[in-house]
């Protein structure tokens, strides 16, 4: 792998597009490259390894103030994994707890979409709840 990358083909490379990349530079999730006379920013392969662990954990919904944590934590090898496990854990309640409500979304529009009579819309249920929020299954969504 060639180790003077340009933005472009870091991006290209990594899935991520050229603005997130500088986006990431400007909240400090990427250190700043080094730059040619011409102010053209040249990537290592370091960086490349760094961008793939900010897409990576951005794909699992981790947000920034979370990664940032994880990245300092890649960044000493040696210490103990609590840290790192106690955010991954939360992250994980936060997956759980957008599951169970979207279960009982899925399950309020099963019930909505059962109960049409393919008539009248003046008959029709998914009208019905949704003109009133106490005819729900599941009033918490």
């Amino acid at each position: 792998m060639k180790s003077d990358l340009t933005i472009g083909e870091v991006a290209a490379q990594s899935g991520v597009k050229v603005p997130t990349i500088r986006y990431y530079e400007q909240i400090g999730l990427l250190p700043e490259p080094p730059r040619t006379e011409g102010n053209r920013r040249f990537y290592d392969a370091k960086g490349l390894r760094r961008l793939a662990f900010i897409r990576h954990a951005r794909e699992l919904g981790f947000d920034v103030a979370a990664i940032r944590t994880l990245l300092i934590l890649q960044d000493d090898p040696n210490q103990p994994c609590a840290s790192a496990d106690a955010i991954a854990k939360a992250r994980l309640i936060e997956v759980e707890q957008r599951i169970a409500s979207l279960t009982a979304l899925k399950s309020e529009l099963e019930v909505m979409v059962e109960g049409c009579r393919h008539g009248r819309l003046a008959e029709c249920r998914v009208i019905e709840v949704l003109a009133d929020h106490g005819k729900c299954m599941h009033p918490e969504h």
